[in-house]
């Protein structure tokens, strides 16, 4: 009687047939084991490093022209439905430069490299707030906003991972939330000395949380259940990352249930407390004086989204710019025309930014002692950037705030060194 199998395709019980000759198959003992190994061997840690800083360096030029274009529109007349719209893209956008931070970062290991900028932390936080409030509208929940008037303005840290951070919370608070509401609460609380802790409570009326499920939140590519990956989606990296961000950023984050349901996330940073003249007198957190007098920039960018953007932005603040695409020019250039002002790409084709900078500072006065920026995806640029003789620099997706504020400190540098 012929023994009976089943297919590997249905399941179902298939009757064997007689054995045909056939070429000898090439199984994984046939193959030899130093080919096997070379197959198995996976991509070298600096290829797959090179490859997302390229990546990155993609994904970060458009979104740094939606978050600018945005942030422009939301200074103009729009009614109410117009504005409506522009926080959904800006949130959008917000949120996809998070991920891309949250995921660069955990290439790396999980150790965020950690940035120590001025910025306004009240801001920051009414900007997390404007975000969750979005949200919450466009799936029909309510939101509740606390943010603590004890709250100092103007702080050092790293506003992009806190972001970051910040997103990914609220991001699952709405996503994990079908009806009720969702809630951001920041307020200062103990801090070493001379530092600042500040806590940044995300709480919802969502789905909830187990004890054992609490367990699994933070471990990376880990969600609570199977259930709720199948049911939510996600990679279930974020909070993993925002653990590394917390520790790194000296604080940390925690979870609890809440009654009647849902679950409040806590984050906790530790900020250094801003005592320069940046922090100081009425309207810190308000937008940069305006500069004395308009200025002409040469912009060294060969994206022609990122002409445009920076185009758009320089424009508005008052200031006019012509662009080129390679380094290798910019030196001709500036001893052609009457620049005030450089913005330096650090990703161009030929030589590199950094290269740029230095052929720069080798002109001959005044042409090389002109104000320069340097603008970077990757904040990791800065010290080779201000090493090679930069005076100020920004990280991408850049403000007008941000970018009328590099362009004073760059041009006082100027000034003074001359």
């Amino acid at each position: 009687m012929a023994s009976k199998s089943r297919s590997p395709r249905t399941g179902r019980p298939s009757k064997s047939r007689p054995l045909q000759k056939r070429a000898p198959a090439v199984t994984a003992a046939r193959v030899p084991k130093r080919a096997a190994k070379r197959a198995a061997k996976p991509a070298a840690p600096g290829m797959v490093e090179a490859a997302l800083a390229a990546f990155a360096h993609e994904v970060r030029t458009p979104l740094t022209g939606i978050l600018a274009i945005s942030d422009l529109l939301a200074t103009s007349d729009l009614d109410e439905r117009e504005r409506r719209w522009v926080d959904t893209i800006k949130a959008g956008a917000e949120h996809l430069a998070s991920l891309a931070t949250l995921f660069v970062d955990a290439a790396r290991g999980g150790r965020p490299a950690v940035r120590q900028d001025f910025f306004d932390l009240r801001a920051l936080a009414r900007n997390a707030g404007d975000s969750l409030a979005g949200r919450a509208a466009a799936k029909g929940l309510q939101s509740h906003i606390e943010i603590s008037e004890k709250l100092p303005a103007m702080v050092v840290g790293d506003p992009v991972r806190l972001r970051a951070a910040l997103e990914n919370l609220i991001d699952n608070a709405v996503k994990f939330t079908d009806a009720g509401g969702v809630a951001l609460t920041v307020e200062p609380v103990r801090g070493a000395k001379g530092r600042i802790g500040v806590a940044f409570a995300v709480s919802d009326s969502g789905i909830g949380l187990t004890l054992n499920e609490i367990k699994r939140l933070f471990r990376p590519f880990s969600q609570a259940n199977v259930t709720i990956a199948s049911r939510f989606g996600g990679a279930g990296l974020g909070l993993s990352s925002v653990k590394q961000i917390a520790r790194a950023m000296g604080g940390d984050i925690a979870v609890a249930q809440r009654s009647g349901g849902g679950a409040t996330f806590t984050l906790t940073v530790t900020l250094t407390r801003a005592k320069t003249a940046k922090a100081a007198g009425p309207g810190a957190e308000e937008g940069p004086a305006p500069p004395a007098q308009a200025l002409r920039i040469l912009g060294v960018e060969d994206n022609p989204f990122g002409r445009v953007v920076l185009n758009t932005i320089l424009t508005e603040l008052g200031h006019s710019a012509e662009f080129i695409g390679r380094g290798e020019a910019a030196t001709e250039r500036l001893a052609q025309g009457d620049f005030d002002a450089v913005l330096m790409d650090m990703v161009l084709p030929g030589i590199d930014g950094i290269e740029t900078i230095r052929r720069i500072r080798g002109l001959n006065p005044p042409f090389g002692a002109i104000a320069i920026i340097g603008v970077s995806g990757r904040g990791d640029d800065e010290a080779a950037s201000r090493a090679a003789g930069a005076d100020a620099f920004l990280v991408k997706p850049v403000s007008p705030r941000a970018l009328a504020t590099a362009l004073l400190e760059a041009t006082r540098r100027a000034a003074t060194a001359t």
